[in-house]
């Protein structure tokens, strides 16, 4: 088994050595014609994988066998040389019978026509052409390398997917720059090729000829059986050059799609049955021209014309009702009957947490018996979303909503409509990361979950949209998204006491003793819900559940105010805190006016319900206003801003703060971790 092993590994190694040994070793015509048909063969199944694989990258290591098979035809066209100069014209049967074949009746002048057609045409038309579409793809791909990667780290920042899904794509973004980059150049190798086979082939007919006369022969002798070799051996490596030329042409050209080559061409050439009827009624009335072959004419048309009515048939069966919609008619009658009684009506009353409805069109990209991913991309995010903030959120309630337009998708939290959008199914969203005006023509929109300037294109156009740098979005993740942005925003509504519950009996199984402290003892689940829902108010994980629970320990039996047990435990989480706003190890801040600082502290007042602050409206209007003047001098430079105050004034600046701007950081001192580079770049005055 070893051995094999080293055998696959080095197989490559042992065949390049054996090509060298080809070059300089004389072969008899029999292996030679034995090693011709390989080539031929070769060069076959090289096309045929072309033609079958879905993505260029599939067949990655064409580049590096482009070389090695024109390294292999060199080598079997110099032998092919040798024998035919040294051996009388003999060099095999495969030559001498490719030869007579292309020179019908012994005409010299015919086969070398045919054979400088094909070396002109591979040169000219498919190798120089391809060569073209390589250089132009390698640089596209390279110019589009940005844009792609700032799609994978929107996705994997959303949720959508997962850390191992965005390294495999980041390094199929690579594999592609690189692919297309190595066919650029390995194009090249066909074109030399070419050109080579026209200098052997003036060789081997005027050796032939120089060697003939010097042997006495006769000229038209000569003449004959040294151009049939020559021709014969030109058509012998020319052929499978040709079919490695058009592989290169179709890897290169080839963009990414669901089916292979023959599938996508079936559908897409023959998928308008209009156009196949006015090409058979053209072909018919052609049939007036004067010297055209009617019958021909006339059998394409038909063949056209019957082609298209076959291909309405299929179109029209597709559209009509399948079973599977048949049964969901059946099962909505059977509800309305099941609903006649009013007991069963109850059951409606539930609410969701978190529910979504969507129009008809949209159905498809949530049914997974319809290759729909979104419940696949929920169920991902879900995982994202507990491992970031510790919050196992409950199931995503799906329904179609027939009263909603075909396009439209609607986010209810508790029953409650939050948030709405719309998509188009069959078309991919672009957002420039450069806030420039779009270049490719399509829907103008606006993307749901931020409101960024936005556009719909066809899925045809993603290859210009991506090498252009633009961001690439799939209509599902488009949803995902928005529905990813609105659990976030509404966190703290999704966590319940049935939930605060299952995250205790987590903790029971490695720190009984510490919640059998805490809970019944010294606070309820109701309040340690509400200090729970009070850090995600804020964005603060909740994952770190024993510290959490340690704190409340330490200062419940003295505090008895949820909002300030809530501070306490900010404070314990300084590293989480830390982490989330100045994972650099630099914070860039806003502080604030101390003679503030006393005037929000000298209007807090106690009541036996907790505290609040009374400041007068005018003063609060004065401090929002300069707050959001100094919030937008940092969103004016690309800074996230974050007012650092003390710790007694931190909750009551957050609430007077919160209604005018509610995604504001605030944080106090204590909820810093004292490595961190603080950097004062502005104040906050009354």
């Amino acid at each position: 088994m070893k051995a094999l092993n080293a055998l696959k590994s080095s197989i490559i190694s042992i065949a390049i050595v054996l090509i060298i040994l080809i070059i300089i070793t004389p072969l008899q015509p029999p292996l030679l014609d034995f090693l011709l048909m390989l080539n031929l063969s070769l060069s076959l199944v090289i096309l045929l994988i072309t033609t079958n694989i879905t993505t260029a990258l599939q067949f990655s290591i064409f580049p590096a066998l482009l070389l090695i098979t024109t390294l292999f035809r060199l080598s079997l066209e110099i032998q092919a040389t040798r024998l035919i100069l040294s051996n009388g014209g003999n060099a095999g049967e495969v030559i001498k019978t490719f030869g007579s074949f292309v020179i019908p009746n012994g005409n010299i002048v015919i086969g070398l026509i045919i054979f400088l057609i094909i070396v002109v045409a591979q040169f000219i038309v498919i190798t120089k052409g391809a060569e073209r579409v390589a250089e132009v793809a390698a640089r596209f791909t390279l110019d589009a390398m940005p844009g792609k990667q700032m799609a994978i780290d929107a996705d994997l920042n959303s949720g959508l997917i997962t850390e191992e899904e965005a390294k495999k794509r980041r390094n199929d973004v690579q594999r592609a720059a690189d692919f297309y980059g190595s066919m650029d150049g390995a194009s090249k190798f066909v074109k030399g090729d070419a050109i080579l086979a026209i200098v052997i082939m003036i060789i081997n007919i005027a050796g032939g000829i120089i060697s003939g006369v010097m042997n006495g022969g006769d000229m038209s002798t000569i003449m004959s059986t040294y151009t049939i070799a020559t021709v014969g051996e030109g058509l012998m490596a020319q052929i499978p050059a040709l079919l490695i030329s058009t592989a290169t042409g179709i890897i290169v050209t080839r963009a990414a799609s669901e089916d292979n080559m023959s599938v996508e061409v079936s559908k897409q050439l023959f998928s308008q049955p209009l156009v196949l009827r006015t090409a058979g009624i053209v072909l018919i009335l052609m049939t007036l021209i004067k010297g055209f072959p009617k019958l021909v004419l006339i059998v394409l048309g038909v063949l056209f014309i019957v082609l298209s009515f076959l291909v309405d048939r299929k179109q029209k069966k597709k559209t009509r009702p399948s079973q599977q919609a048949v049964q969901k008619l059946n099962a909505a009658n059977s509800e309305l009957e099941r609903l006649k009684n009013p007991e069963n009506v109850y059951s409606m009353l539930e609410v969701e947490t978190i529910e979504m409805e969507f129009g008809y069109s949209l159905i498809p990209l949530v049914e997974e018996s319809q290759g729909g991913t979104f419940v696949d991309k929920v169920v991902l995010f879900r995982r994202q979303f507990a491992l970031e903030t510790g919050v196992v959120i409950p199931s995503v309630r799906m329904r179609d909503n027939i009263q909603l337009p075909n396009n439209r998708y609607v986010i209810k939290i508790k029953g409650e409509k939050v948030a709405e959008g719309t998509v188009l199914v069959g078309s991919l969203l672009i957002m420039n990361p450069l806030g420039d005006d779009f270049l490719i023509d399509g829907i103008d929109t606006i993307e749901p979950a931020f409101g960024l300037k936005a556009r719909w294109i066809p899925k045809e156009k993603r290859e210009e949209a991506e090498m252009d740098g633009y961001t690439v979005v799939e209509p599902a993740s488009v949803m995902m998204t928005h529905l990813a942005e609105v659990i976030r925003r509404h966190a703290e509504e999704l966590i319940g006491r049935r939930e605060i519950n299952n995250m205790l009996d987590v903790a029971k199984k490695h720190n009984q003793a510490l919640v059998d402290e805490v809970i019944p003892a010294k606070i309820s689940v109701g309040e340690l819900q509400k200090i729970l829902q009070n850090l995600l108010h804020e964005d603060i994980p909740i994952r770190d559940i024993v510290t959490i629970l340690e704190t409340i320990a330490d200062y419940a039996p003295k505090i008895k105010d949820t909002d300030v047990l809530t501070e306490f435990v900010r404070q314990r989480l300084k590293r989480t805190i830390t982490h989330k706003i100045a994972p650099d190890g630099e914070l860039k801040v806003l502080t604030i006016d101390p003679n503030l600082e006393n005037k929000i502290t000298s209007s807090v007042r106690s009541t036996e319900h907790g505290t609040y602050l009374a400041i007068d409206p005018d003063t609060a209007q004065k401090i929002i206003d300069n707050l959001s003047e100094q919030v937008n001098k940092f969103n004016q430079a690309g800074l996230t801003p974050v007012v650092l105050v003390s710790p007694a004034v931190r909750m009551y600046f957050k609430r007077l703060t919160e209604q005018a701007l509610p995604d504001l950081c605030v944080v106090s001192y204590n909820e810093i971790e004292n490595d961190v580079k603080v950097m004062a770049l502005g104040a906050v005055a009354a």
